[in-house]
């Protein structure tokens, strides 16, 4: 009898009590609800207490597993000038961004569409990893305009700087995290200031290939602002001289009227190939050497004076800035203006890539 007692008490401690003894408490991680409105690059907090942690709602959870799935959430920016590596937050990062990029007394939708596109461009400079240890640098001949908040402010008057940085928020906000995709990847989301009504394709401006998204397409309204022409003159000794900087060999017969003459056209109208007297230039390396705001011109000659008058402003690619103002005007919506630019793309959020 005293065996059977001896064999229950033993299989009743080690059905019960040895595994309560072994069990440690679960610590559940919990985050401050506030921290996103707060700080976006702020992490998520752990070890808060149980009560707190209790009261988290479903909903709660979900937006901490979204931003802890955000690979996006912030992004490091290279100061050419200082050489020095940033870490800001996307999205304060894209209103720097838009208020060095495009007037603020532009259409909210218009900014609205460029702010989806400087959030699109910056995630394909992020996969394309080309500035080492940042993700992007805020040279505009390089990547993206960037012009901090304060050097912002004091470039605007003062009774408007409320009002337009305002402005800038409300157009990032109300399109965070939008991005444009082609085949669900982020699209190279050029853009540029005016088209001069026709915009062009890549390989005629860089070579290589072109991509699907960016044909050439037509906006109407783009005259109506000052980016849209412009003339550079040079007598024809200068111009020699400025060609020669690059081209130490040419040479050219300013009585002829062969030795300087557009010879090609892309299918958008600009310049494709012109003649300097012994050498073949391209359109945009033209546009380069000489100044011009765009390969779109045509060259006016008039008693030792080369007049080129240009229309547009920039290499023509994707979104016009003007053209994005124009077609809001009209009353399309920021995801109109991005469509009629960029060809068959989606706009998708961000953490959905």
């Amino acid at each position: 009898m005293k065996k059977i007692i001896c064999y229950f008490l033993l299989f009743v401690i080690i059905i019960f009590i040895v595994p309560s003894l072994l069990a440690k408490p679960t610590k559940a991680v919990g985050t401050d609800i506030n921290a996103e409105n707060k700080n976006e690059s702020k992490s998520l907090q752990e070890g808060q207490d149980n009560s707190q942690e209790q009261r988290i709602s479903n909903e709660d959870n979900k937006e901490v597993t979204n931003n802890q799935n955000n690979k996006y959430s912030n992004i490091k920016l290279l100061h050419t000038k200082t050489n020095e590596v940033e870490e800001i937050g996307l999205e304060e990062y894209i209103k720097n961004v838009v208020s060095g990029e495009m007037p603020a007394d532009f259409e909210i939708e218009a900014l609205k569409a460029q702010a989806i596109v400087a959030r699109t461009y910056t995630l394909y400079k992020i996969n394309d990893k080309k500035h080492g240890n940042a993700d992007i640098c805020d040279d505009s001949k390089c990547c993206q305009a960037w012009i901090s908040k304060e050097d912002r402010l004091a470039k605007w008057e003062e009774s408007e700087r409320e009002n337009r940085w305002r402005k800038i928020e409300q157009c990032v906000e109300e399109t965070k995290g939008k991005v444009i995709t082609y085949n669900n990847q982020p699209i190279n989301a050029f853009f540029h200031s005016n088209s001069g009504g026709t915009t062009e394709i890549p390989k005629e401006v860089w070579g290589g290939d072109n991509f699907p998204y960016l044909q050439v397409v037509q906006t109407a309204g783009e005259e109506g602002y000052t980016q849209y022409s412009s003339e550079v003159s040079y007598t024809n000794n200068d111009l020699l001289i400025k060609l020669k900087e690059k081209y130490s060999d040419i040479q050219i017969d300013f009585n002829s009227n062969e030795d300087i003459k557009i010879l090609e056209y892309t299918g958008s109208g600009r310049v494709r190939t012109i003649k300097f007297g012994n050498h073949n230039l391209s359109g945009v390396e033209t546009r380069n050497i000489l100044g011009l705001k765009s390969a779109n011109f045509e060259i006016i000659k008039n008693a030792g004076i080369i007049n080129f008058k240009v229309k547009g402003y920039g290499h023509g690619v994707g979104m016009s800035q003007t053209g994005a103002d124009s077609l809001a005007k009209e009353g399309k919506n920021a995801e109109d203006i991005i469509k009629h630019f960029y060809k068959d793309v989606e706009i998708k959020d961000i953490n959905s890539l």
